[in-house]
């Protein structure tokens, strides 16, 4: 929950990078934090407390998004984006039949997409709020799923190297 709240008051607080010709929200590298995390709540809790936190975290956003200033098409775009990403993330955790570590990154990276693509066309494209023209979006699309899928593919080595070996907990 404090992830999600954290990368919208980042975004909105922190202008963009530029990154070559890639525009990536300062906000992003905590998003992609956030699929990882579910996959540890979705451990501990189950998928059914998973969806209810999902729900309350997708509310918590959308609060955070508007009471920072957002226009509703941008909140909109953030409930929509939100509820998306975070189901077919769950639901690729959930279904696959591999260690832990792979499970993060595979369900990760594939949220991560999805969140990137989303929120970019729904929320900041001239279909949505027009920030930003139409020759950028691919841009933004492509700059926030390489971090994304970046902070995915770190997290799962780190969870395979240092937390899995220590851990005294059964990983389903």
């Amino acid at each position: 929950m404090l992830a999600i709240i954290s990368s919208n008051v980042v975004t909105a607080g922190i202008p963009p990078f530029f990154i070559g010709p890639f525009i990536i929200p300062a906000g992003t590298f905590i998003i992609g934090a956030t699929f990882i995390f579910r996959d540890f709540v979705q451990n501990f809790v189950g998928r059914r407390k998973t969806y209810l936190l999902i729900l309350i975290a997708m509310v918590l956003s959308a609060l955070t998004s508007y009471l920072l200033g957002d226009t509703l098409w941008i909140v909109f775009a953030s409930i929509i984006t939100f509820a998306v990403s975070e189901t077919t993330d769950t639901e690729i955790y959930s279904r696959l039949k591999l260690p832990f570590h792979m499970r993060v990154a595979y369900s990760g990276i594939v949220g991560g997409i999805l969140d990137s693509i989303i929120f970019v066309v729904v929320g900041l494209s001239p279909l949505g709020a027009n920030i930003l023209p139409w020759n950028a979006v691919f841009l933004a699309i492509v700059g926030q799923i390489i971090v994304k899928t970046l902070v995915q593919l770190f997290a799962a080595i780190i969870v395979k190297k240092i937390f899995l070996k220590h851990a005294k907990v059964v990983w389903k």
